[in-house]
């Protein structure tokens, strides 16, 4: 069977992969063995709100399980566009937004309705390696721009500069960012985009992460930034991450209004609509009593990083920039590997960082994510923990992780 160059092209998931072996070695433990931690994957420990999950019912029970409209529920739209201005005193119209089947479906739309073959997109280096290959699957290619500690790990004015050729048709950045929970700054955003705007290129946002901002100087979307700038940002946004419902696969994308046909016109043709059972549940997700009890989950997410970072630091793996927002660290393990005698990086993406992630798995029963997944700058020497578990998990992985490095 011949396979299609462009899924050829798409490397494996690596988080993914180390997932795997986790689980089988799990399944292979002798009674009595300490239970895996996963601190791989950016899942949060808490389920939808308990008003969400009455909805969803009711949804079911009313029969309300019929396609929606391609755009989504009106009421879900206007509902999202209430909480801009509520929650981030950002007018976002609801006719500019569109619901869509996760995140993910919001970043395909968006890179097929705005990239042509050969399209070149700035990505920073370290990124979410899945938003490289949409880029790729609209026959577009991603080109990761070394960051700096200094930049926050983000994309800088500067750098875009330097790496703008006549290929490139605009960037794509998260804010914040996973793996490193750093946001760039919202001035130097308003910059760089004022440049792609200038350019003719486009800025695309992935924001999944906002609600889970711990600064206020960063807990601001892109979306706000005065008159044309903020109409012409496209940004992603997921009831993933803050709203605790990973499983429903719903998010969705702010366009220009211009845009917003034709990506009608995609989503009619890909994906019909969404899940119309998680539209009607994610409703519930506005309510007061929805929205107190994610603002204390945010709260225990910020106890949780804390609590985290600082014991990292002892035990030598070092995180050069402190995560403002989701709930990763990304740390230089350098010290860890030299400490137990691993191989450096090979060209084939084993060694360092990955050799000492399934060191960690056999010998401390933790599994954390290698920076083979994010990029090219220095992922042997980089390895990304999730602080999404218990604080109870985290202080039991400190305990093993001390065990086995000191």
């Amino acid at each position: 069977m011949r396979i299609a160059a462009r899924a050829q092209r798409i490397d494996p998931f690596y988080v993914m992969e180390v997932a795997k072996a986790a689980q089988k070695l799990a399944q292979q433990s002798p009674p009595g063995a300490p239970p895996m931690i996963y601190l791989n994957i950016g899942e949060p420990d808490f389920t939808a709100a308990p008003l969400v999950q009455q909805a969803a019912e009711r949804a079911i029970r009313d029969g309300l399980t019929q396609y929606t409209p391609a755009l989504g529920l009106g009421e879900l739209r206007e509902r999202i566009s209430q909480w801009y201005a509520s929650r981030f005193a950002a007018q976002v119209p609801a006719s500019r937004i569109v619901i869509t089947a996760g995140a993910s479906a919001a970043l395909q739309l968006a890179c097929l309705a705005l990239i042509e073959a050969g399209d070149e997109i700035l990505m920073p280096d370290p990124s979410y390696p899945c938003n490289r290959h949409f880029v790729s699957s609209a026959e577009g290619r991603a080109v990761l721009v070394p960051t700096r500690a200094q930049d926050r790990f983000s994309l800088s004015l500067a750098s875009v500069q330097q790496a703008w050729g006549p290929a490139t048709r605009g960037v794509l950045l998260a804010s914040p960012s996973n793996p490193t929970g750093t946001s760039i700054d919202p001035d130097e955003f308003a910059r760089l985009h004022q440049f792609v705007i200038e350019r003719g290129g486009v800025s695309m946002i992935d924001e999944i992460y906002l609600g889970l901002s711990y600064e206020a100087r960063f807990g601001r979307s892109a979306l706000a930034l005065p008159g044309a700038l903020g109409e012409s940002v496209i940004s992603i946004n997921s009831f993933s991450k803050y709203f605790s419902m990973t499983g429903w696969r719903l998010g969705w994308l702010v366009v220009p209004p211009a845009l917003v046909p034709v990506i009608e016109r995609l989503a009619q043709n890909l994906f019909i609509c969404p899940s119309a059972v998680a539209q009607h549940a994610a409703l519930a997700c506005f309510e007061p009593d929805s929205l107190a009890e994610f603002e204390r989950r945010r709260e225990q997410f910020k106890a949780r990083r804390d609590y985290f970072l600082p014991e990292l630091e002892r035990l030598g793996l070092h995180v050069p920039v402190r995560p403002d927002g989701a709930f990763y660290a990304y740390a230089d393990a350098s010290a860890a590997i030299e400490r137990l005698g691993l191989p450096a990086g090979r060209s084939d993406g084993t060694g360092g960082s990955w050799d000492l992630a399934f060191a960690l798995m056999e010998r401390a029963r933790v599994v954390v994510t290698p920076g083979r997944d994010f990029g090219q700058a220095q992922p042997a020497q980089h390895i990304r923990f999730s602080t999404a578990s218990s604080m109870a998990q985290l202080q039991e992985a400190i305990a093993r992780l001390e065990a086995v490095l000191a």
